[in-house]
């Protein structure tokens, strides 16, 4: 009886984690805009930070953002970044689904008075979270 629900649990998480490497090999952003991602990597983190601590914005938002920090900082990856096309793509993908929730509650404003590179920068980390150039939600 154990066995079986053992192999049970173990199946489902690796059913899960194939259907999560199918949705980032579908949905992986293109290699360019991945690469303007991790040149802006660093103003990346710093705009995480600075938005997680601005007590004006709600709760919630600042909770998503201090999670996607520890799972950045956390050395295990959903696929490991060694693997070859989508090693850095969960990454990405994550942190333009976050960055669209906090522009979802937050507005674009709050992202745009936090960012602390250049326009350029902010423009491809727009692009890889694909968001609308004009910073508008969808």
């Amino acid at each position: 009886m154990l066995v079986r629900i053992l192999v049970g649990v173990v199946g489902a998480l690796l059913f899960a984690w194939l259907v999560l490497v199918g949705y980032l090999l579908a949905h992986r952003p293109n290699e360019g805009a991945a690469r303007e991602v991790l040149r802006v990597l660093p103003d990346t983190v710093r705009l995480v930070k600075r938005v997680a601590a601005d007590r004006t914005l709600p709760r919630g938002v600042r909770t998503r953002l201090w999670l996607l920090l520890a799972y950045l900082a956390f050395p295990l990856d959903l696929v490991p970044d060694f693997v070859p096309v989508i090693g850095y793509a969960d990454d990405v993908v994550i942190v333009g689904a976050v960055l669209r929730s906090v522009i979802r509650r937050s507005g674009a404003d709050a992202v745009r008075r936090h960012w602390p590179g250049t326009e350029e920068g902010l423009a491809a980390l727009w692009r890889a979270a694909g968001l609308p150039q004009d910073g508008s939600e969808r």
